[in-house]
């Protein structure tokens, strides 16, 4: 449905080192797995397995972000805000997207649908292929002082400032297809 990336236009404000982030539950570009779709679209909710390279030194905490640009909203659509995710986390199982789960002192804002937990993909009939950005960044800091119901915009605003290194990887989910 739409051509931007909104990780590509961050990236031209600031120069991030690349983190290298996969994922043995989808291939890059590729349809996220069916447990990675909405319960009520026949999936779990259930969020991918992620897994990422070393962190450059003077990390001191990491944070996850799934994003759908392609939302019809005009403001895309927030599934997951993970933060004060401990330095030394290189990898997350599938489904440990609850805050419980988590290492750590790890947190988690609540998503669009003001949960505090991964939500699957659930793209409307009609509004094309969108694409899901899970992002981890390699943060300067141990804790970004934010309150627990900020929403995953303004982590996003704090972690760009505190960013050292960052991955990204984009699956994809077609309403025809559920």
């Amino acid at each position: 449905m739409f051509s931007f990336d909104p990780y590509a236009e961050l990236a031209a404000l600031r120069d991030f080192a690349p983190l290298e982030l996969t994922s043995p539950d989808f291939a890059p570009g590729a349809p996220l797995p069916l447990f990675a779709w909405s319960a009520d679209r026949g999936g779990e909710d259930r969020s991918p397995a992620l897994q990422w390279s070393q962190p450059p030194v003077g990390t001191k905490s990491i944070a996850i972000s799934c994003f759908d640009p392609d939302a019809p909203t005009g403001s895309g659509f927030w599934h997951w805000a993970v933060f004060d995710l401990p330095a030394t986390t290189r990898a997350l199982p599938s489904g440990i997207g609850d805050v419980g789960a988590l290492p750590g002192g790890a947190k988690v804002l609540p998503n669009e649908a003001r949960s505090e937990r991964f939500i699957g993909a659930a793209p409307p009939a009609g509004t094309g292929v969108h694409r899901y950005f899970f992002v981890v960044d390699a943060l300067d800091v141990e804790t970004l002082d934010l309150a627990p119901d900020s929403t995953p915009a303004v982590l996003g605003f704090n972690r760009h400032f505190h960013c050292l290194a960052r991955g990204v990887l984009m699956g994809t989910a077609d309403p025809a297809e559920r």
